[in-house]
């Protein structure tokens, strides 16, 4: 049984991110536990780099905000699933918050084996996700991380208009996930 944990970063409720989402978690194999995290639902404020992180007791950040909530879910998780739509060849601005403050020791205490990644977005340029996709391959090499696979939905302009196909790439990435 593994613990999985999806860290989904639309801003837009019941998007085009949701819904591959819902599909990957229907898709899980039962007996692994899933939790879907809506970073835009938490109050994450962004790392300044001050690396206080580094002295403090216990790696606490300074700031004092949702993001702890997030460190104990990540704390209990085994693998984790980044989902977000792309906003000029990157991640939300929510959910690089989440990323950027893992900028911290505490980092090295999660148990997480397996990294996986949902992206979604209104091009259909082929480079559409060469930027997000050279970040992950360089967090997975820098974590010694096993690459749990990804989905990349192109051409979801509208709200619902991820295809049938995504959709079931989504479902199979998450009956994947062991």
């Amino acid at each position: 049984m593994s613990r999985i944990l999806v860290l989904s970063g639309s801003p837009r409720r019941d998007g085009n991110t949701d819904r591959l989402v819902d599909s990957f978690v229907k898709g899980v194999s039962p007996g692994n536990e899933v939790e879907v995290i809506h970073v835009c639902d938490y109050s994450i404020h962004p790392c300044i780099g001050c690396n206080t992180c580094f002295s403090r007791e216990g790696n606490k950040c300074f700031r004092d905000d949702d993001m702890t909530l997030v460190y104990d879910r990540l704390g209990k998780a085994d693998i984790v699933i980044i989902a977000s739509p792309v906003y000029f060849y990157g991640i939300s601005a929510q959910l690089k918050a989440v990323v950027d403050r893992l900028h911290t020791p505490m980092r090295n205490s999660f148990p997480i084996q397996k990294l996986g990644l949902i992206l979604v977005g209104a091009a259909e340029l082929p480079e559409l996700f060469d930027s997000i996709l050279t970040q992950y391959r360089l967090i997975l090499k820098f974590f010694s991380l096993e690459d749990g696979g990804t989905v990349l939905a192109r051409g979801a302009r509208e709200k619902g208009s991820v295809t049938d196909d995504d959709l079931k790439k989504a479902y199979q990435l998450g009956q994947s996930i062991q």
